[in-house]
C-alpha cells in the first residue's frame, strides 16, 4: 500500500477547486452576433431632426442620409445598441469599422443621433455621446464641417477631446489631455479605435499638426 499516492487533504482540494473557478471567472462572456441595420431616415425622425439638426441650405438632403443601428460594447463590458445618422456613401465603412470595434470590445459610452441633444454639439459632448451627422460649421470656421455631410463621427468625446492651445472646453476631458497612457475608450495610435478607421481609409483628427481633435474620424480626414 505504501506505493499508492496519498489522498489530498480537504483543504488542498478546496484550494484546487477555487483556483479552477478563478481561472474561468476572468474569461469574458461571448458577445451576441454583430448585426447592423441601415435604413432611410423614417418620417418621424426627419421631423425630429428639423430644424435643429437639418434645415434648408444644408449641403446634403435628408434623402441622402441613413440611420445605422449598431451594436457596441459599453464601458461595463456589456453589449448595447445605438444609432448613427450618416451619409449613404459612408454607411458601408461605418458598419465595417464598428464591427471591428465590437469584436475588439472597444468601449463606447453611448451612441445617439444628435437630435437627442437638440443638435447641440456641446451638450452631446458633455454626455460623452458618440454621434455623426449634424448640419453645422467646422469648429472655429465658417465652412461646413464634415459632420454636415454625414461623413464624420465623433467617438467618446470626453475621453478624446478637441484640443486647442493645449486646452479643452470640457472639464471632464482635462485628465485626458495627457495622452501618454492609454485608458479605456481613448483613441491612440495603434489602438483598436484608430486601427478600425484606418482599415476603411478614414482620417483621424488626432494626427492633425496643431489643433488635435482626438474624437474625430472622417472620410476626408478634415
Amino acid at each position: 500500500m505504501s506505493g499508492l499516492p496519498r489522498p489530498l487533504p480537504q483543504i488542498a482540494l478546496a484550494v484546487l477547486v477555487l483556483g479552477a473557478a478563478a481561472g474561468t471567472a476572468g474569461a469574458a462572456a461571448p458577445l451576441p452576433e454583430f448585426r447592423a441595420v441601415v435604413r432611410s431616415i423614417p418620417p418621424a425622425e426627419r421631423a425630429q431632426m428639423t430644424p435643429s439638426v437639418w434645415r434648408r441650405g444644408c449641403p446634403v438632403g435628408l434623402s441622402s442620409l441613413r440611420r445605422a443601428s449598431l451594436p457596441f460594447v459599453g464601458f461595463d463590458g456589456r453589449p448595447r445598441r445605438g444609432a448613427l445618422v450618416v451619409h449613404h456613401s459612408a454607411a458601408r465603412d461605418v458598419v465595417s469599422a464598428f464591427r471591428a470595434l465590437y469584436r475588439a470590445r472597444f468601449p463606447i459610452r453611448r451612441m445617439r443621433p444628435i437630435q437627442a441633444y437638440g443638435g447641440d454639439d456641446f451638450a452631446s459632448i458633455e454626455a460623452d455621446n458618440t454621434s455623426a451627422f449634424n448640419c453645422r460649421p467646422a469648429t472655429g470656421s465658417s465652412r461646413w464641417s464634415e459632420h454636415a455631410y454625414g461623413r464624420a463621427i465623433d467617438i467618446n468625446p470626453i475621453e478624446n477631446p478637441y484640443v486647442s492651445g493645449g486646452r479643452t472646453s470640457h472639464k471632464r476631458s482635462v485628465p485626458y489631455l495627457d495622452r501618454s497612457t492609454a485608458r479605456p475608450g481613448m483613441a491612440v495610435e495603434g489602438g483598436a479605435l484608430v486601427r478600425a478607421f484606418d482599415a476603411v481609409g478614414w482620417g483621424w483628427g488626432g494626427r492633425w499638426s496643431s489643433i488635435k481633435d482626438y474624437q474625430h474620424f472622417s472620410v476626408s480626414g478634415g
